[in-house]
């Protein structure tokens, strides 16, 4: 038998630590604060955000009227909507775009969607399709029931790409369609020519490799943009914003065509 020595003597092992202590991070733990319905004026509030539902799965459990007007909103926002319940009312029986499970909900299925919407007006089954959403990480708004829901749906006014949207946490929905309804009130055409006017002259100036974030944009509506937009004075508008893009440095004045 051959007795093998490594060249320079045995070589030496490092000393072995607990995997426990390898590679940990150091954590700072942010302080818990605990709300109670009691105190809605000092809580945090919700976060607003504009979710893309086109092709995902959703789940709307109910075939009443509010589960329909849920449906809808999420079929114009482009969502694959199954509905789920006993029974449906004829927008949602009728509609070739809708997947109806003519059932109950069943225990556990909220796990196999994106989103989902309970609105069955039974406290037990809204309970427990927003006990099982929660239990998987699923976003779930109960109608009607803030306290089942992780988001809350706002009132909103639409025109074109433009989305203004109103929320009361959950607390009186009447009270945020009354105030859509005045915010739609004063929403004119026009404002879809200035969208578009903006985002042509964004899009360029990010095509050219220029940071929009100046404040040329808010002088440029506070000093007649909108009103010039509203005449059929485009270019005036364009030019209007470019002089205002200028003088901030964003771009030379001769840059965007």
């Amino acid at each position: 038998m051959l007795a093998l020595h490594e060249q320079g003597g045995p070589r030496r092992r490092s000393p072995l630590r607990s995997l426990g202590r390898l590679g940990q991070d150091r954590v700072r733990f942010a302080p818990v604060s605990v709300s109670t319905p009691l105190d809605r004026r000092t809580r945090a509030p919700q976060y607003p955000v504009n979710l893309e539902l086109r092709e995902q799965p959703v789940l709307v459990v109910g075939g009443g009227p509010v589960a329909a007007r849920k449906v809808a909103g999420l079929l114009e926002a482009g969502a694959m909507v199954t509905v789920v319940a006993p029974d449906a009312v004829d927008a949602l029986r009728d509609n070739p775009a809708v997947r109806w499970h003519q059932r109950e909900y069943q225990r556990g299925e909220a796990a196999s969607y994106r989103m989902v919407v309970t609105a069955t007006g039974v406290v037990d089954v809204d309970t427990q399709v927003s006990r099982d959403a929660r239990a998987t990480g699923v976003p779930v708004n109960s109608a009607d029931d803030p306290d089942n829901c992780t988001f809350t749906l706002p009132a909103v006014a639409r025109l074109g790409d433009i989305q203004v949207t109103v929320s009361t946490a959950g607390r009186s929905p009447a009270f945020a369609g009354w105030l859509k309804a005045r915010i739609e009130a004063v929403l004119d055409d026009s404002l879809v020519d200035v969208l578009d006017l903006l985002a042509e002259v964004r899009d360029d100036l990010r095509l050219a490799g220029v940071s929009t974030e100046v404040p040329a944009w808010r002088r440029a509506l506070d000093s007649g943009l909108p009103e010039l937009v509203a005449q059929g004075r485009i270019a005036d508008a364009r030019a209007l914003l470019v002089a205002q893009l200028a003088f901030d440095g964003a771009v030379a004045a001769t840059d965007l065509p």
